[in-house]
C-alpha cells in the first residue's frame, strides 16, 4: 500500500471521530472558555474544523513561515463549523490522494520570517500538522464538552458515555 493511500485511511477513520466530537459542541456555548488564557470553545472548534484545510494550502506551497499564522474568526454557529470541517477534510484526502511516495519524501519547510527554521519530509509534515495536531485539538475539545458536561463520543473503544 502507498504512503499516501495509508494516510488517507487514517484521515478517514479520524475524521469520522472528529465529526462526532464537532456536533456535539454546544452552540450556545461557543464564547464559552474553560480558562482567561484559554481559547473559547468556538475559536478551538474552528481552529480544528480549518486544520485540513490550512495543511492542503501549505503543502501545495511547500512552506509555511510562521510570522502569517492568524486565525480567521470562528462563524456563530456549528452546523458551519461541522460542513468546513468535512469540506476541509474531503480536500486533503484528495490532495494526499493524488500525491505518490516520491512527493512524501519531497522537503516541506517551516519558515519564520523567511528564514528556515525547520525542514522535513512532506509526509513528516502531514503527520505532524494535519494529524497529531488535530488529535491534540480534539482532546482538548473532548475536555471542554466534559467540563460543560456534554456527553462524549466513543472515539477508541467506548467513552463514559456510549459505546461504538
Amino acid at each position: 500500500m502507498s504512503l499516501a493511500r495509508t494516510i488517507v485511511g487514517e484521515l478517514q477513520y479520524e475524521g469520522a471521530a472528529t465529526v462526532r466530537m464537532l456536533e456535539r459542541v454546544p452552540g450556545e456555548k461557543l464564547a464559552w472558555a474553560p480558562h482567561q488564557k484559554s481559547m473559547t470553545l468556538g475559536r478551538l472548534a474552528w481552529h480544528l474544523a480549518k486544520i485540513p484545510a490550512r495543511a492542503v494550502m501549505f503543502m501545495e506551497a511547500k512552506s509555511f513561515d510562521l510570522s502569517n499564522a492568524r486565525p480567521d474568526p470562528p462563524p456563530d454557529n456549528v452546523e458551519d463549523i461541522v460542513a468546513e470541517y468535512q469540506r476541509n477534510l474531503e480536500a486533503a484526502k484528495t490532495a494526499i490522494a493524488g500525491m505518490d511516495d516520491e512527493a512524501l519524501h519531497q522537503p516541506f519547510r517551516f519558515l519564520k520570517n523567511g528564514e528556515v527554521v525547520r525542514e522535513l519530509p512532506m509526509a513528516v509534515f502531514l503527520r505532524n500538522v494535519l494529524m497529531n495536531h488535530s488529535y491534540h485539538h480534539r482532546g482538548q475539545l473532548s475536555v471542554y464538552l466534559r467540563l460543560l458536561d456534554v456527553p462524549l463520543p466513543a472515539t477508541y473503544g467506548t467513552s463514559a458515555d456510549e459505546s461504538l
